[in-house]
């Protein structure tokens, strides 16, 4: 978890393309990240109490294989964002390749599949609620991505989702 939150933090922005990032938003980013991670982490160390064998429940391994899983595509999915711009950049273009080829946002729902494998694996009421916020928060930034996207690109594919693979 502090993985993620560091690489997402202070490693990812070094590697974007384009407009710069506003201030304000990286502050309260980390805000929230330093504030969840608490909460998570506290929860994990003094509430949670998992049984010897929990390591082999099938809550554990499906919630880390979907947690493996999920963190795959948004990696992934960044790299391929990453790779959209040339220095200096700033114009949109259609993302492809990868979970790209389904939806358009595949960046967004490798993390909210990471965070449901997370909140499974740990099977405790802060991880849910996290997962389900981040799903009621970038869920619909995937949906108004994809409308600017068949706005926006007239070649722009028309079998493509906006965030659920062949669903929605």
């Amino acid at each position: 978890l502090c993985f993620l939150i560091y690489l997402r933090t202070f490693i990812y922005p070094f590697f974007t393309r384009g407009r710069p990032f506003p201030l304000q938003l990286l502050f309260f980013g980390m805000l929230f990240c330093i504030y969840n991670g608490f909460l998570q982490g506290y929860y994990l160390i003094y509430c949670a109490e998992y049984p010897n064998n929990w390591c082999t429940d099938i809550r554990f391994t499906s919630g880390l294989l979907l947690f493996l899983l999920g963190m795959g595509i948004n990696i992934h999915s960044d790299l391929l964002l990453r790779q959209l711009r040339k220095p200096g950049e700033v114009t949109y273009k259609i993302p492809q390749g990868g979970l790209f080829t389904y939806v358009s946002g595949a960046n967004y729902f490798g993390e909210i599949v990471e965070w449901f494998g997370f909140a499974i694996a740990t099977w405790s009421l802060p991880a849910f609620a996290f997962a389900f916020f981040t799903l009621c928060c970038i869920g619909p930034r995937a949906y108004h991505h994809h409308r600017y996207y068949l706005k926006t690109f007239t070649d722009y594919p028309k079998s493509r989702k906006a965030l659920i693979p062949f669903v929605f």
